[in-house]
């Protein structure tokens, strides 16, 4: 069998496999669409009067909402780049939350961010051995790591925690804090010029001012993970043999990559990640571990992965929407999410006009529709239910995923049994 140009010379990490089909954004194209949408949104604040939905506080409770996911997403990002779907990360943040408190309030918080990082290594390894060595179904695997990972901590947690000082059998005691940084003087100027009001320039204020307020030092950690994976996978002779594994492993293997290695190191650590997304929940967001506090994040951040086309970059910019959406369940709810109507609202008329001028007329008609009945929403009433609120994130996700679609592009052999010499 001819080996595909993605694959070849392995040896090289220049090369890079053959590029997706469709159109890729470039960053130019990419932060005028971004600078666009801030632009409108600052609009509809000073329409609709809800400053809460660009403040600086808005921005510093999505950052710190977003990480967990981030990070989940990034675990899967590794995995399905070697070619394994990890649908156990949901699992996997479990552990690493139930792992991280655990350590954390014995021997101190950074000693539970490796701990749970552990942990959620020990959910990849599990996962490694059922789809990589016994070829078990993704999915089925998956599943089966979440439901094992709640089995084991409602099991360990009455054991561990309870006796011990703000213990129980469902919650830890509580983890010392790892610490925040603000940086002196450009915090107060940002939080200052986006009181003010001003058009985008107070919304610009308020975005970076999140940024720069309260910040904890994991959520740093978490960040600069972003750009480093890019860098592994996409700039060296390592990353360039793991993406290999999942686009083509047969042609991996006939050039010497071994293929079962580098599936197991890439699921291994997409649990190390979801486990560290899970520490940030148990030690970060929450100062304890608290049954169910992952809620269903795992599963969001595969969803994250999936919006940014398996790239690190568009994974971020998922994981910070969503987390944008989930802290306005925190932040005037109901006020921010009914002012957002108008913005789905004005979103919606102008992809109605790109889409006739893309010659798109029967999607551009049913995108107008909508847009007019969310308008209709928006005009016809002051406040929207508590239910539509705490719906909002999901709903967000859904969308965006469903608009996104067409342009997605996973490596080819992901979620593919493959056994070793099956190619000779």
């Amino acid at each position: 069998m001819t080996a595909p140009t993605s694959a070849v010379d392995v040896n090289q990490p220049t090369l890079q496999p053959a590029a997706p089909t469709g159109r890729r954004l470039s960053w130019p194209v990419l932060l005028l669409v971004i600078a666009g949408a801030l632009a409108l949104t600052s609009i509809v604040r000073i329409i609709t009067g809800a400053d809460g939905i660009t403040n600086v506080s808005q921005m510093s409770t999505a950052l710190q909402l977003a990480v967990p996911i981030g990070l989940a997403g990034l675990g899967g990002l590794w995995a399905e780049r070697a070619g394994v779907v990890n649908i156990g990360l949901e699992g996997m943040m479990i552990l690493g939350t139930w792992f991280g408190a655990w350590a954390g309030f014995q021997w101190g918080p950074w000693t539970g961010v490796v701990v749970g990082i552990i942990g959620g290594c020990i959910g990849g390894i599990l996962h490694a051995i059922a789809t990589v060595t016994f070829r078990v179904n993704h999915i089925v695997s998956g599943v089966a790591i979440n439901i094992l990972a709640l089995g084991i901590t409602r099991y360990l947690a009455p054991l561990a925690f309870e006796g011990h000082a703000g213990g129980s059998a469902k919650q830890s005691p509580a983890v010392d804090s790892l610490g925040h940084f603000t940086v002196p003087g450009l915090s107060d100027g940002l939080r200052d010029l986006n009181n003010q009001g001003w058009f985008f320039i107070s919304d610009i204020a308020g975005l970076l001012g999140g940024l720069v307020t309260n910040v904890s030092w994991l959520t740093l950690i978490a960040v600069a993970l972003i750009p480093a994976t890019w860098w592994i996978l996409w700039r060296t002779a390592f990353g360039l043999r793991l993406r290999s594994c999942g686009e083509n492993p047969i042609a991996a293997e006939s050039l010497g990559v071994n293929v079962y290695k580098y599936k197991y190191i890439a699921v291994v650590i997409s649990g190390g990640l979801a486990g560290l997304g899970g520490v940030f929940l148990s030690i970060v967001a929450n100062p304890f571990y608290l049954e169910g506090q992952v809620s269903g994040r795992g599963y969001i951040g595969l969803a994250a992965m999936i919006f940014g086309n398996w790239m690190p970059g568009g994974l971020a910019l998922g994981a910070g929407l969503f987390g944008y959406t989930d802290s306005l369940n925190l932040r005037g709810g109901s006020t921010n999410v009914h002012a957002l109507l108008l913005l789905g609202a004005l979103l919606l008329i102008i992809g109605a006009i790109w889409l006739v001028i893309t010659k798109k007329y029967a999607s551009s008609m049913i995108t107008a529709v909508v847009g007019a009945l969310v308008y209709a929403w928006y005009a016809t009433t002051n406040e929207v239910p508590n239910q539509v609120v705490s719906a909002t994130p999901y709903v967000i996700t859904l969308v965006v995923l469903t608009l996104s679609a067409q342009r997605l592009r996973m490596p080819k052999a992901d979620g593919l049994p493959y056994k070793k010499g099956q190619g000779k």
